[in-house]
């Protein structure tokens, strides 16, 4: 039976010297054993391992492996941008609601990974997107993103609000005058949309959240959406909006400019060895007791 060669591109945490010597490490042991391992050139200089830079794309691997926690899995499935290549996130860190391995396992699971599923025992837990798109006053797209947390609509200067109007499939619901209003995924509900008062989700759902942040007005309450409905949010009034999603700044908003939001066509894919109980990290991040 030939030898299954796996191709797999390396995404470590920046700030952690733990990170580095983990993907130096695990770069050798793949590579001893018969597989690629390869980091994107700006990610390799910038941790010191020039060595393993090769100009060749994250969705060109069979597997990409993050070395950090939860900030270095989203920066790597925007990497992708929604290409189907499976993530295995090895924490570095705090527990993290994304991360599937400790570093002392990362040999074992790339073992297993291997074998295939159905030896190696493991399966994809997919994630739902969010798919973003902003336009000027006219309708003109002006960007275009994808989400795996939330896209947050927010003020630009400190001090003030914004005046958001909120679409629900095309549809007036209510204006806004907040902080900024979030447009969250399931996954997303414990990341930003939670420190605002948002509902929790499982993971397992495909719904859109959406949350206003710090509202100047007596309706302050989350909505839960159907997978299907979108939500558009256009910025009224003088005040500029700027654009996140999943933390990054991407662009500003000026008067009658939106941001159309709706689930994606593509999905998060992260390996998984055994059953995900998000719900334990969280109840284990909130020191919560079982009685």
């Amino acid at each position: 039976m030939n030898r299954v060669v796996i191709r797999v591109v390396i995404i470590a945490h920046h700030e952690l010297a733990d990170a580095r010597t983990l993907a130096d490490s695990t770069a050798a042991w793949l590579h001893d054993h018969g597989h690629e391992a390869w980091m994107l050139p700006d990610d390799a200089t910038t941790v010191g391992l020039d060595q393993l830079a090769a100009d060749r794309p994250a969705a060109d691997a069979d597997l990409v492996l993050c070395l950090g926690g939860d900030g270095t899995m989203l920066r790597a499935v925007h990497l992708l941008d929604g290409a189907p290549v499976p993530l295995l996130g090895v924490n570095l860190g705090r527990l993290g609601y994304l991360t599937e391995v400790e570093a002392d396992a990362v040999n074992d699971a790339l073992s297993r990974f291997e074998l295939g599923a159905e030896e190696g025992r493991w399966h994809l837990d997919e994630r739902m997107m969010l798919s973003v798109v902003a336009a000027d006053a006219g309708g003109a797209e002006t960007g275009r993103w994808r989400a795996l947390n939330e896209v947050v609509v927010e003020k630009r200067i400190s001090g003030q609000t914004v005046h958001l109007l909120v679409r629900i499939d095309g549809e007036p619901f209510t204006s806004y005058a907040a902080d900024g209003i979030i447009v969250a995924t399931p996954t997303g509900s414990t990341a930003y949309s939670l420190s605002a008062r948002g509902p929790v989700v499982s993971p397992k759902h495909r719904a859109l959240l959406v949350t206003p942040v710090a509202p100047h007005m007596l309706f302050d309450r989350s909505l839960l959406l159907d997978p299907t409905e979108t939500v558009q949010i256009e910025v009224l009034g003088e005040r500029e909006a700027s654009v996140a999603i999943d933390g990054r700044p991407v662009c500003d908003l000026d008067r009658g400019t939106t941001v159309m939001c709706r689930p994606s066509t593509r999905t998060a894919r992260f390996v998984r060895f055994g059953a995900h109980h998000y719900h334990q990290v969280l109840k284990a991040k909130f020191g919560l007791a079982d009685r």
